[in-house]
């Protein structure tokens, strides 16, 4: 008989993670978040249902319901990063910074699933925080493994490096390898989608639409190369930021993608031409959403509002950028599945 895994994602965003782990065979059940923008899309494109959760106030039991049915339990999770965009710039204490981490530690320990994963920004694992998360795992009789991947590894067409961590209480556990053997590129992910003009919304994708940009947006962008930055503008086009000394090293923005390369990395705002490389190669505007899920290796059927719902960037461009990309996460499924039947063969 096959083996049987349920899973509970917390902090589900969107679904990405939750896709991922769906395509590689886990069964998840339910995906938990405080976001109540993320349930129509969470619950349109997977299997699982979404539960309008505080993490902080979730009660394991609710968890343990959710989970039960399967041969092993699988408890994942991304807790949100922002501490790392306000870290030494608040006045804030580290309890409250990390708090949404120790939330999911919590419910580790009181939950006690047979298997675990997190996925969450490099910068985490020089934190004490995350040896103290580790330390707790190991206190509890997990086997851990941990390291930084670069998502181009696992056929993502986008440089993002993550930190994953998997754990195991059946058997050792160890982290993907690479699956393919060349990067995917921007090409292979958008370049057959139908041409936009900045400000446009295809009209049989409502989901292939693009951010407007003002005149002198429009003019730096014409002026722009595949691969470049504003360095490759006229003097009257770069901004007066970039020309102080303070703002030369800034040359990640304002920038056009390069097609047979892989994207850099999806952001929240990637909608937006001035706020990294997220000029299309070639037509005069900024990556459409569509291109932006693409490109994060979203499936291309995946729906972020209901069909007749106005266009949100913000909403869409936070649920997009915010997400584990589907191949990332079906790696990860993957690699947890083989450590659940290692340990009962061994057994």
């Amino acid at each position: 008989m096959a083996m049987r895994i349920t899973a509970v994602d917390i902090f589900c965003g969107a679904g990405g993670l939750t896709a991922g782990l769906e395509a590689a065979g886990v069964d998840v059940r339910a995906g938990f978040d405080l976001d109540a923008r993320c349930a129509w899309p969470y619950e349109r494109n997977t299997r699982a249902t979404f539960v309008r959760e505080d993490v902080e106030r979730c009660d394991a039991e609710e968890v343990r319901r959710w989970l039960r049915g399967g041969d092993v339990r699988l408890l994942a999770g991304c807790a949100p990063c922002q501490p790392f965009s306000t870290y030494g710039r608040t006045r804030r204490k580290a309890d409250d910074r990390w708090k949404l981490l120790k939330s999911f530690a919590r419910l580790v320990r009181e939950v006690r699933p047979e298997l675990l994963t997190m996925e969450n920004v490099p910068g985490l694992e020089r934190q004490p925080v995350f040896k103290e998360f580790t330390a707790t795992l190991e206190d509890l009789n997990y086997e851990v493994a941990h390291a930084i991947v670069e998502c181009t590894d696992f056929g993502v067409p986008q440089r993002r490096r993550r930190l994953v961590l998997l754990a195991s209480r059946v058997g050792p556990v160890q982290m993907p390898a690479p699956s393919v053997r060349r990067e995917a590129t921007v090409r292979e992910a958008i370049g057959h989608l139908p041409p936009l003009a900045a400000g446009e919304v295809h009209p049989e994708d409502r989901l292939h639409a693009a951010a407007g940009m003002s005149t002198l947006n429009l003019e730096r962008i014409r002026a722009s190369k595949p691969g470049g930055s504003w360095r490759d503008w006229p003097e009257h086009l770069v901004a007066p930021c970039h020309r102080r000394r303070s703002g030369c090293t800034y040359v990640s923005v304002y920038g056009r993608m390069s097609w047979d390369e892989p994207s850099p990395t999806i952001t929240t705002q990637c909608y937006g031409f001035g706020n990294g490389r997220f000029g299309h190669p070639e037509q005069d505007r900024a990556i459409s959403l569509r291109e932006a899920a693409l490109l994060q290796s979203f499936p291309e059927w995946w729906q972020f509002f209901p069909r007749g719902e106005r266009v949100n960037f913000k909403a869409c461009g936070t649920a997009i950028g915010n997400a584990v990309p589907p191949k990332l996460g079906e790696a990860i499924g993957r690699q947890l599945i083989k450590a659940a039947k290692e340990a009962v063969h061994a057994a």
